[in-house]
């Protein structure tokens, strides 16, 4: 059984602005999901051990978070002067990744088997060693969620997390798998 309440401090702690349970029954790994990535919109399609295709199938994504069955969700939010308010976005992403890393450093201490799946792609080298040599940090290497198949919004509501944090605000999400 988790310890919400000292998971949740943690996660403050850390500097993300909310927190909350997940079944790992919840997660859906679509392939709809990962026809979007194909379209390369961001960019990362094929150039990165923590993105597709290289981060695995829906099928491996699937096997591994088999042996789990809860986890938690983090967000860090930001509140922007208004909808283009780039700047906002940049700095609540850069939060959001250096509280993801935080997390993971204090999770590992009591769940050294975690599964972490992130926010956008992995930003732990400058340039990726894909495909031509290994990872060079494969304990830390993890897929974002997105890049796992799954659709964020829908893992947030269906745990009863908050996904949409009212007007001019951008909010992202992380999780960890931990038992």
């Amino acid at each position: 059984m988790l310890d919400m309440e000292k998971l949740e401090k943690l996660a403050k702690d850390c500097g993300f602005t909310c927190c909350g349970e997940m079944t790992v029954d919840t997660l859906e790994f679509l392939p709809e999901v990962r026809d979007m990535c194909e379209h390369n919109t961001c960019g990362m399609w094929n150039k990165s051990w923590a993105c597709p295709p290289a981060c695995g199938t829906l099928e491996e994504m699937r096997d591994r978070v088999k042996r789990y069955t809860r986890g938690i969700l983090v967000q860090t939010v930001g509140q922007m002067e208004d909808s283009f308010d780039f700047e906002v976005m940049q700095e609540t992403a850069v939060a959001q990744n250096e509280n993801f890393q935080k997390m993971w450093d204090a999770l590992e201490k009591d769940y050294p088997d975690l599964l972490a799946m992130g926010t956008g792609g992995c930003t732990k080298c400058k340039k990726c060693t894909y495909p031509d040599a290994p990872c060079r940090f494969p304990n830390r290497m993890c897929p974002s969620m997105e890049g796992a198949g799954l659709v964020v919004n829908a893992v947030c509501t269906k745990n009863g997390m908050k996904y949409n944090h009212g007007p001019n605000t951008i909010c992202y999400t992380a999780c960890f798998l931990l038992e």
